[in-house]
């Protein structure tokens, strides 16, 4: 074959297109393991803390990732996710952890806290991930050597803002048993909120046709996140290094 047969210019926009999707993958992957992990360890120390102590007594109060990776929520899901924004956003969940409500002390009260302790502890890893763009920020102009390892820490903490923020608004999609419905179900009336807790059964179904058809209704619902994340990250903008940048894309 030669030269002329072979079109480098398309090799090379196929060669770095795979490139940069294993790379948004290396990036995405272990920040949305460890977040969707602390999201399901809030709600099993929040159950605790309200007088269940199911998630502890079930070894699922624990920080080992293989107790917490569900097949849909965990891998299908963020793959699902990968393939329908070009692999910039991979959002998921891990596997719930057992609560039993009979436990709690005050039901109702037990019940709000332990579901919205999760998308709580989102909120404060997103925050958290804004502190550190800006101190490794610091730290890259005191130590100009680590420009390059601090340009890839805080393209994972840029990851960390966008997916816990996403985290909060998917998780807050009123649809069974995701832990907005935890909180609409009091909203309701009791005859009507005991159907809609019976969607329940139909969850999963009802997110894959939502993740897979209504694209345009999930992301008008995520677009609060979307303009959070360019907020917090506007806050810390000069601290982020051009590499980082360039990384990110």
């Amino acid at each position: 074959m030669s030269r002329q047969d072979f079109d480098f210019h398309r090799f090379h926009h196929y060669y770095s297109a795979h490139v940069d999707t294993l790379q948004n993958v290396l990036f995405v992957a272990p920040v949305l393991l460890f977040s969707v992990i602390a999201h399901e360890y809030a709600h099993g120390y929040a159950a605790l803390r309200q007088g269940d102590p199911t998630a502890k007594d079930m070894g699922r109060l624990t920080w080992n990732p293989i107790k917490h990776i569900d097949p849909f929520l965990t891998i299908i899901m963020p793959l699902l996710m990968g393939l329908a924004s070009n692999w910039r956003v991979m959002l998921g969940g891990a596997k719930p952890v057992p609560v039993n409500p009979a436990n709690y002390r005050n039901l109702k009260r037990g019940d709000i806290i332990v579901s919205l302790a999760g998308v709580a502890t989102n909120g404060v890893i997103a925050i958290a991930a804004t502190l550190l763009i800006a101190i490794l920020g610091l730290v890259s102009r005191v130590a100009p050597f680590t420009h390059d390892t601090i340009a890839i820490l805080q393209v994972m903490m840029i990851y960390a803002i966008l997916i816990n923020l996403a985290l909060i608004a998917f998780n807050l999609i009123p649809i069974p048993p995701l832990d907005g419905s935890h909180v609409m179900k009091y909203l309701l009336p009791p005859a009507l909120s005991i159907r809609y807790q019976q969607l329940a059964r139909f969850g999963f179904l009802i997110l894959i046709v939502l993740i897979t058809f209504g694209r345009g209704a999930l992301e008008m619902w995520m677009r609060p996140a979307f303009i959070a994340f360019s907020l917090l990250l506007g806050t810390v903008d000069g601290m982020v290094l051009p590499r980082a940048r360039e990384l990110f894309g």
